[in-house]
Parts: C-alpha cells; sequence; structure tokens
C-alpha cells in the first residue's frame, strides 16, 4: 500500500466513509470529528516507519449529548466497512496499545466516540470551554498541548466547541509564560556552571553528559518563546530545527555536543545561550537583561548567570499567587517519566503535591 500522511488518510476517511454514513443512517446527531490523541501524525511527523502500529484510518467522534455516544458506536461496529484506501480499518493488538498494528482480522476499529466536554477533561483534568486556572495550565504536559493543538478538526458540528476549545489552548496566558520561562533558566541556572567543573577535574564523559541536558533545556526554552509546545523526546530536534531562527543555536549545539573538547564544548554552549538569551528578551515579556555570558565567580567557566533572567521574568509577573510561587515551572520541566506524564491522575497529584494552591 502506497503510504499516505496520516492526517491526509484520516481526513479522506471522515469525509468518504464516516459523514455519509451518519447523515445516512443518524442525520440527528450532531457531531465533532479530528484527530488529536495523539501520534505521530500530528505533528505532520510520520514516515513509512509509523505505519507499524498506532497508525491507519481512525477518526475522533465527539458528541454534544452523552446519550448519543452509544448509537453512533454501534453504527460503527457494525457498518464500517473493512479498509479504506487499501488500508484495512481495523486493528489488532493487546490492552496496552491504543490501536496497535492495522489487520484486516482485527477485532478493534480506529474510530473513537465521546461527549466532548467529558473527552476533554479526561485528556486535561479540565474543560478549557469553561476556563483554566493557573494550576490547571501547569498540570499539563506540553506533549499533551502539542497533541491537542495539533493534528486537524476535520467537522465541527458543535456550534463550533472542538474549535474553540483548541483555541483556548493555543498558547498560555502570558503571566503563565512568563512564569514557565522563568523557569526554563532557573533549570539552567542550576547547571551551566558545571559543564566547566566536570571537565576541570577530567570527567570528560560527565561533562558532555551535562551539555546534553542543557542542550534539551535550551531546545525546549527556545520552543516556549517562539510560542510552540515542546514536544516529548523523539521529536524535540526535530519540531526545534523547523524554528525559522533555529539554525544558529543548531550549529552552536552541534558544536557542544561535538568530539571537541572542553574549549570547543564551551565556545558551543556560550553561542547557544547568548542566542536564546536574546530570543528572550525579544518577547518583550520582561525588561530587557544583558544576553552575553560571564565568568562563573572567579573560576574559568564562562556562563550565562541565568537567573538574572529569572528575577527578570519573575518581577514581570503580575499574578501575586503566581508571583510568590517558586520557580519550578510546569509539572514536564520538574518531571521526566512517560508512565506519570501520561496519566492525568498522577501527573495532577505530582502537580498538587510540587506547588499546591
Amino acid at each position: 500500500m502506497a503510504f499516505v500522511p496520516g492526517l491526509t488518510l484520516c481526513r479522506r476517511f471522515h469525509d468518504e466513509v464516516l459523514a455519509p454514513l451518519l447523515a445516512r443512517r443518524l442525520p440527528a446527531v450532531r457531531y465533532a470529528a479530528g484527530l488529536l490523541d495523539g501520534g505521530s501524525e500530528l505533528l505532520g511527523l510520520d514516515t513509512p516507519r509509523s505505519t507499524d502500529h498506532d497508525w491507519g484510518p481512525r477518526t475522533q467522534l465527539f458528541v454534544a449529548d452523552p446519550a448519543d455516544v452509544a448509537p453512533v458506536r454501534a453504527l460503527l461496529d457494525a457498518e464500517l466497512p473493512a479498509e479504506f484506501l487499501g488500508w484495512p480499518t481495523r486493528f489488532a493488538g493487546g490492552p496496552d496499545v491504543r490501536l496497535g498494528v492495522v489487520r484486516a482480522d482485527g477485532d478493534r476499529h480506529g474510530v473513537s466516540v465521546d461527549e466532548l466536554g467529558g473527552w476533554l477533561r479526561g485528556r486535561l483534568g479540565c474543560d478549557p470551554c469553561t476556563g483554566m486556572g493557573v494550576a490547571d495550565w501547569l498540570a499539563v504536559p506540553t506533549q499533551r498541548l502539542a497533541e491537542l493543538t495539533g493534528g486537524a478538526v476535520f467537522h465541527d458540528g458543535l456550534d463550533g466547541a472542538l474549535t474553540a476549545a483548541r483555541a483556548r489552548l493555543a498558547w498560555y496566558p502570558d503571566d503563565v509564560w512568563r512564569y514557565v520561562l522563568a523557569a526554563g533558566w532557573h533549570r539552567i541556572g542550576q547547571a551551566e556552571h558545571l559543564v566547566g567543573r566536570c571537565a576541570e577535574v577530567g570527567d570528560e564523559l560527565g561533562s558532555r553528559v551535562v551539555t546534553g541536558g542543557l542542550a534539551r533545556d535550551l531546545m525546549r526554552l527556545g520552543l516556549l518563546l517562539h510560542r510552540r509546545w515542546p514536544p516529548y523526546a523523539k521529536w524535540l530536534g526535530t519540531v526545534f530545527a523547523a524554528l525559522p531562527p533555529a539554525a544558529p543555536v543548531l550549529d552552536a549545539l552541534a558544536a557542544a555536543l561535538g568530539t571537541g573538547g572542553w574549549p570547543e564544548r564551551q565556545a558551543g554552549l556560550v553561542r547557544a545561550l547568548e542566542t536564546v538569551a536574546a530570543w528572550t528578551n525579544d518577547t518583550g515579556l520582561a525588561a530587557p537583561v544583558d544576553p552575553s555570558v560571564r565568568q562563573f565567580h572567579h573560576r574559568p567557566f564562562l556562563v550565562l548567570d541565568a537567573d538574572r533572567f529569572v528575577a527578570a521574568l519573575c518581577a514581570a509577573v503580575t499574578d501575586p499567587d503566581l508571583r510568590a510561587r517558586p520557580p519550578v515551572g510546569a509539572v514536564d520541566q520538574y518531571l521526566d517519566n512517560v508512565a506519570v506524564l501520561t496519566d492525568l491522575e498522577r501527573v495532577r497529584r505530582v502537580a498538587a503535591a510540587v506547588l499546591p494552591d
């Protein structure tokens, strides 16, 4: 079967199969349809390799009335065609696989049916259409926000409710944005001097490991500065590289992570730090800070002294409750465990414990 980008395949699946079927058999049911629940295709990054699991003709249907869920599911179970554009519409896989492998003899199809508000609460812990507080924003991993605002809406027959929900998730409120950026710089400030110290005592591997962590934090911070939700590790570099101004940072981080020794590593980090620092000033979210590096106390290491940016951003926060919080940030700035970040109850419990209201 010829590869078709997943969003193209799924849009056609809705337009050519699902929409006519629902119009013919359940014309009174109002629904929205799209693809927002995860997968490389939501970011337009799927390839033929993606088709080996969790990929195929699929769509999410959202209804306004919970009473419509059961009849729509029953219709789909009974009348979906066996394949579409040569791809089976049925899937096989274990209980821990979202859809499994596309297979004609599979026992599941890829069309989910949910009441919209309930589905959003199940993904976020809140319904963005009724409002999101600071604690809600800080408890949602950016990968989840990238999914919900990526993908596509194929049809919105719920008076625009699905489109409105995505619009409200498009970006942080400014004060939350400032706070999250401050937390990103705080992480960098805690580690930027360790690269040189490791190298000074001959720990080249340790120096490279710290550099890798700083590179990851700088890439996430760069995306946040350009109003892009950072995705999880697999796609972080790809999405960052797509930023129009990313080239100088990519070049600098490649040098910092290359085969050279400490002098080359420091030179690359300096260029990356100063560039992302200048991006921070460009946002206008806080008073500008000198983006030049300087010596770390009396030690022969150059650092940005990133906490200067933390102070400027925190000083610009106007919400007194948010301003009083330590610069810990959003949940995926201090937690990196997939089993927690992908589990709504776990991630909200962790966020509530770390930054209680």
